[in-house]
């Protein structure tokens, strides 16, 4: 059978042989799940255990990618170097030498199982260009379509700051964007998210469901190991950019991946008891976003560690009330439900082009507008950014490249007419003009650029199309006049 015959392209609801509906899962690993923290010596059981599950449900009919650190950790083994240098040359010098390492130990791991893999390594540079993106989008997907599992990491060998993802947490969730993935597997050295961290406060409850993250009231101050670059906070971030576009994202313990065919397998189940739900079914009811105590029920698995009373993050979303199942021959509460953290991806995903704005961008200034000019973009009949609205620019760019956006209100009154901020950036716009032409044009007309530059590109600093905003409001109103 040609294999891509199995496989439709990203974010087709395909079937597989099995009559089961085609997923595709991303799996984030840290280096604290890649090698030992102390000794750097590669956790062989654990990655054994990734790999038998990756390869479980490829051949269930899934795609699978996996987002994999590691490189300085397995780098440090293979020199005998105990700590991780300060030196950016000299990190990168050893992440040169362990993702030769790194990935050569994933292979032969795969290889055991005869499972193909692809290594692929990206900066911000290399999808800021919107042709590298869909080239890099366009990879995947015939990877995918070949039943490759592509290992994906960051190109630290080449990687400063400015073109830095930060941390693979925000990779895995760019990656999983791009591909369009159904699950976003974080994994890391916790069961779920907590109140409270767990290691020093022993009352901290879990939360096992989060359906908007900006109710959270969680401690996220501990920070990853002294490999990684990664914490809590950082898959907090992750989750949010990933369920921006649809994806739905968990967080689970790495020391036991078959958590995540298990919590796929109960998850799809209460979308299909959802879709097929009779008048017995559980019923489905808002609530305030408050914190409240529920048990669930599990079979005797050995991936249950103890009955689970968990504590869910009740949000103006759905929630189960107390009604009581109907008997079937597969339900969502017979399936093993390893403890995990799911964040609910958002009823409308950010369209492919206004998430590489705002998420695969890095931007390199920000224009200031005022209100007048934030409603004209954000209305219905949509326009773009001119002129007049601009207030000012600070940083230094050039045409099309990527800029904040950033709403003031004008205060005349001032010394020289000034303006006060309103607030964090509420978007992002790739610019029709550099910052130093747009310091020449900004609060007039757009008659009047030819005038002041001797030449008019274009009457708008930005395109509406071209201009992306991080409320999710403003972008659903956009994205339904498309």
């Amino acid at each position: 059978m040609n294999p891509s015959s199995e496989f439709n392209r990203f974010g087709g609801a395909s079937a597989n042989m099995k009559g089961k509906r085609t997923l595709t899962i991303v799996i984030k690993l840290g280096t604290s799940s890649i090698c030992d923290e102390k000794t750097h010596e590669p956790l062989l059981s654990n990655l054994s255990l990734l790999v038998e599950t990756a390869v479980r449900l490829r051949r269930d009919g899934h795609r699978v990618i996996l987002v994999s650190s590691g490189a300085i950790g397995i780098g440090l083994r293979r020199l005998d170097i105990e700590k991780r240098p300060k030196h950016l040359a000299a990190a990168q010098a050893i992440a040169a030498v362990g993702q030769c390492r790194l990935i050569a130990l994933w292979d032969e791991l795969f290889k055991q199982l005869r499972q193909p893999v692809a290594q692929i390594l990206l900066t911000r540079n290399d999808i800021a260009d919107r042709t590298q993106y869909l080239n890099a989008s366009n990879t995947f997907a015939e990877l995918l379509s070949m039943g490759i599992i592509p290992i994906v990491n960051e190109n630290d060998t080449l990687a400063v700051n400015e073109i830095k993802f930060g941390d693979n947490d925000t990779l895995s969730a760019i990656t999983a964007g791009m591909v369009n993935a159904d699950y976003l597997f974080l994994m890391t050295d916790v069961d779920c998210l907590y109140t409270n961290n767990p290691r020093t406060h022993p009352d901290a409850q879990p939360i096992e469901i989060v359906a908007d993250i900006s109710t959270l009231e969680v401690d996220v101050s501990s920070a990853g190991s002294t490999l990684g670059t990664g914490g809590m906070a950082t898959k907090l971030t992750a989750a949010r950019l990933a369920t921006s576009a649809g994806v739905t994202t968990i967080i689970t313990r790495s020391s036991i991946p078959s958590n995540i065919s298990h919590i796929v397998a109960y998850i799809q189940s209460l979308k299909e008891t959802d879709t097929n739900s009779q008048p017995a079914t559980p019923s489905l009811t808002k609530t305030s976003p408050t914190l409240t105590s529920t048990t669930i029920n599990t079979i005797d698995d050995p991936i249950t560690f103890s009955p689970l009373s968990t504590t869910r993050l009740s949000t103006p979303a759905l929630t189960r009330s107390p009604t009581p199942q109907p008997t079937t021959t597969t339900t969502a509460s017979s399936l093993p439900h390893p403890l995990h953290t799911r964040f609910l991806p958002k009823p409308r995903a950010l369209r492919d082009r206004y998430f590489w704005i705002l998420h695969g961008l890095a931007p390199h200034g920000t224009i200031f507008i005022d209100e007048g000019a934030y409603r004209a973009l954000t209305r219905r009949d949509k326009a773009g950014l001119l002129p007049v609205g601009v207030v000012d620019v600070t940083g230094s760019f050039a045409q099309q490249e990527a800029v904040n956006l950033a709403v003031v209100q004008r205060t005349p009154d001032a010394v020289g007419g000034g303006y006060e901020v309103k607030g964090p950036a509420v978007g992002k716009a790739l610019v029709n003009y550099s910052s130093a032409e747009i310091a020449r044009i900004m609060g007039q007309q757009s008659s009047r650029i030819q005038e002041l530059l001797g030449y008019a590109d274009s009457e708008y600093i930005a395109y509406r199309d071209n201009t992306a905003f991080f409320d999710r409001k403003v972008e659903e109103q956009h994205q339904q006049q498309q």
